[in-house]
């Protein structure tokens, strides 16, 4: 079939054709943006779940949702060097030079002046540009919590002069490090406590709430942490079957039945498989055979591009640990069933655990217990075993 006319888009965070399965959250961050635009902030939302599970295309339909309510957006991507201080500068001078040019006001001018404190604590010593005296006093304390309180305070009193509000969306928020993390929550507190329009949400993995409460102790009072999983059957089904009848191409049903097997209804998994179906099938209708004659390619694809690029950045005792993790099969799996295997004690593995968590590649969903945050990633460790 023509590959122009594909309809999937296999991406990090890119929007697929059909975003289903995930109404309950949409209507229910609309609801709350709308509270904090009329003086009623109160719980946000942090979507958590493994990769490939949609969290980036739903914070980036948050977004558009609050742009759409006339609010000013700062998106940032969390890096693992952690820098949050730097990334909220550069949005928020964004922000807030908006405002002034607008309508030159006391609150907006004032605003700019605390950005200006705030920058000139940046860990690299760099500096944006701002012609304007920064706010002795205010946002220069070097605490990072106090600092970031103040500048969202100064931000949010912008915005109300301004009868509008701020979104500030993080996504991967477990790459933020403890005093980050700890920054964002207390801001976020405060203005909530001052019924300020600044909304924070984010997306991360499974271990994000456990991180935020480790943190602050309140956090589970700010936020919420709505699980995303995989897709039912039946709405991986329509992820499947809506874009290609738009277009006049259908599947048969043994070949949905081998693709929700396949995919396990992982919303980047149908993607890729959608992707390649057609663009090596002949149409307009998909068999069994077709999603057979694809396997290899798909497979392939993922494993080069999904899972390899992950698995690349560890070191080789870390590589060892997750292969033990692979032999023990569907986990999740008790720490020490995983030292066992790797034929060491428990505390010997501890800091390569620890270090595996950090970098995204494991989640402990209760205590003792291991498991992936890539889906499918076992599979993929066995499949390529001696070669990885």
């Amino acid at each position: 079939m023509d590959e122009l006319q594909n309809p999937y888009r296999p991406g990090a965070g890119t929007q697929p054709p059909a975003l289903l399965g995930r109404d309950a959250y949409i209507n229910h961050f609309g609801t709350l943006l709308r509270r904090a635009l009329n003086g009623m902030p109160g719980k946000s939302v942090m979507p958590i779940g493994l990769r490939g599970v949609g969290k980036t295309v739903l914070l980036n339909r948050f977004t558009e949702i609050a742009e759409n309510e006339g609010l000013a957006v700062a998106f940032i991507e969390a890096p693992e060097t952690g820098d949050l201080r730097s990334l909220l500068t550069r949005s928020l001078r964004k922000i807030l030079l908006t405002f002034d040019a607008r309508k030159p006001s006391a609150k907006a001018l004032k605003a700019l002046r605390v950005l200006k404190s705030f920058q000139m604590q940046l860990p690299d010593g760099s500096s944006v540009s701002l012609d304007l005296d920064a706010l002795a006093g205010t946002a220069d304390s070097g605490v990072l919590s106090d600092d970031l309180t103040d500048l969202l305070v100064a931000a949010g009193e912008a915005a109300v002069e301004r009868d509008t509000g701020i979104l500030i969306a993080i996504d991967e928020v477990q790459y933020l490090t403890a005093e980050e993390l700890g920054a964002a929550i207390s801001a976020i507190h405060r203005t909530t406590q001052l019924n300020l329009p600044v909304v924070l949400v984010g997306a991360g993995l499974p271990q994000l709430p456990g991180l935020a409460g480790d943190s602050k102790s309140y956090a589970e009072r700010l936020f919420e942490f709505p699980a995303i999983g995989s897709l039912n059957d039946s709405d991986a089904r329509a992820a499947l079957v809506v874009p290609a009848e738009a277009q006049g191409v259908t599947f048969t049903d043994d070949a949905i039945a081998a693709l929700i097997a396949e995919t396990a209804g992982y919303p980047y998994f149908v993607q890729e498989w959608g992707y390649h179906l057609w663009n090596h099938s002949q149409g307009p209708r998909i068999d069994l055979g077709d999603v057979d004659g694809v396997r290899t390619i798909v497979t392939d694809h993922l494993d080069r591009n999904f899972f390899l690029v992950r698995l690349d950045r560890l070191t080789p005792k870390e590589k060892e640990y997750l292969a033990a993790m692979a032999e023990l099969g569907p986990g999740p799996h008790r720490s020490g069933d995983i030292a066992a295997a790797l034929g060491v004690r428990v505390e010997s593995v501890a800091p390569r655990r620890s270090g595996l968590i950090t970098k995204g590649m494991i989640y402990s969903p209760a205590h003792g217990d291991t498991a992936f945050t890539v889906p499918l990633f076992g599979e993929f460790m066995m499949r390529t075993k001696g070669r990885a």
